[in-house]
């Protein structure tokens, strides 16, 4: 079963990283607060990176290297490389990307 990950930025600029089986659902359940604590006080706007894996230890994994290991400007880098990707992952699942 594939899973997703994604980052989100939010309000606030800030940035966070989480996965899904069913990135559409796990969106709106951070946009309506039902999901992580940290995007109830820190709302989202849209989806700036989204990546496939084909199981939830390998999402997982990078999901760890991603929140432990890269600083802000090498996320922000890994979102600009792989922006296209985002986009048509989106696309793919027919997803509006906005507040």
């Amino acid at each position: 079963m594939k899973y997703y990950l994604y980052i989100l930025e939010t309000l606030d600029n800030t940035l966070y990283c989480g996965i899904a089986r069913d990135l559409l659902k796990r969106f709106d359940e951070h946009i309506n607060k039902k999901g992580a604590k940290y995007t109830k006080s820190h709302p989202p706007k849209k989806i700036v990176y989204a990546s496939v894996f084909p199981d939830k230890s390998s999402a997982q994994k990078e999901e760890y290297r991603i929140k432990h290991t890269l600083k802000r400007k090498e996320k922000l880098d890994l979102i600009e490389k792989k922006s296209i990707q985002t986009k048509e992952i989106l696309s793919s699942l027919n997803f509006k990307n906005s507040r």
